[in-house]
């Protein structure tokens, strides 16, 4: 009787015993909190993107920014990096470069990834160009020296994102060089829960218990862009759900720098990159964050959780 009274108590018992923490618990903060990071990307692409970035760092506006290795102002941002050893600067991995007359090549030599670059020797403007050209063995090159680079460069890497969403959707063995190359590197990839449902069962495979699953990863359409983003902002921070979310932001001064690499493209154009800064600096956007009752967290925070892991 008492080895029956055991195992059922351990019946009662095992799903409370089985139920693993959320990553919220994890991180120190109640079950069911609204973690929030708000990223800024595109670092490195102008002077303008990168002293907006820096400022909403410092200021406290956003917890997480990611550098565009191959364009022109890494240099500077690896000056940042060396001024803040306590950096969340992640890598926006690249293989586009979508500006008309603003443009970047590969890291790697040309020779090495003729895939990855058009007739004048700089990366496709678009993702489909990537999928329809590129091989697996040439992006793995590619990223790898951009991951080197910025190393080499003193810029030690939070986590791993995909600028424009190309190593997401490009094909199942590229998005398995991305999770790969985060886990050689030790790294968190931005992997959402909604994308994952719209990858295909071959990529989906690939994301193992190990990934950390970022639950909404949030961003601006251009409707958004015209109706206003102060209203948008603040409907989705109010409305922001419990769990590991991500915000993704753009931020630089509308400056005639910024007009220059941004020409005829006002989608995420210069305009766009301002207000996007206007609204993350503004006492409506920290009401709003405060009132909604969330939390907000960084890369090198959640990559503490992967580390546990291993």
């Amino acid at each position: 009787m008492p080895l029956l009274l055991l195992l059922c108590l351990l019946c009662a018992m095992a799903p409370e015993v089985l139920a693993q923490p959320t990553i919220a618990e994890r991180l120190g903060y109640p079950a069911d909190a609204k973690l929030l990071i708000i990223h800024a990307d595109d670092l490195a692409v102008a002077h303008a993107q990168n002293q907006a970035s820096f400022k909403a760092l410092d200021a406290g506006y956003a917890s997480s920014a990611s550098v565009m290795v191959p364009c022109p102002w890494l240099g500077e941002v690896a000056d940042y990096a060396a001024a803040h050893p306590n950096h969340d600067l992640g890598l926006h991995l690249t293989l586009t470069s979508e500006w008309k007359h603003y443009k970047w090549g590969p890291v790697a030599p040309a020779s090495a990834v003729k895939g990855l670059v058009g007739p004048h020797g700089y990366f496709y403007d678009n993702c489909a160009d990537v999928a329809a050209n590129a091989n697996p063995d040439e992006v793995e090159t590619e990223l790898r020296a951009q991951i080197e680079r910025a190393k080499a460069m003193g810029i030690e890497p939070t986590h791993l994102d995909s600028h424009m969403g190309c190593l997401f959707f490009s094909s199942p063995e590229i998005f398995d060089v991305y999770l790969r190359l985060g886990r050689e590197y030790g790294l968190p990839t931005l992997v959402g829960a909604d994308m994952l449902e719209a990858l295909p069962q071959a990529s989906r495979e690939k994301v193992t218990d190990n990934e950390i699953i970022v639950n909404q990863i949030l961003g601006a359409g251009p409707a958004d862009f015209r109706s206003g983003f102060p209203a948008y902002y603040e409907q989705l921070l109010r409305s922001l759900r419990p769990g590991l979310n991500e915000l993704i932001v753009h931020l630089a001064f509308d400056d005639a720098e910024m007009q220059g690499v941004t020409f005829e493209h006002p989608d995420w154009g210069a305009t766009w990159r301002q207000a996007d800064f206007d609204f993350v600096s503004s006492e409506s956007c920290r009401k709003a964050i405060e009132e909604a009752g969330i939390y907000l967290v960084s890369w090198r925070e959640v990559g503490k959780l992967l580390k546990g892991r291993e």
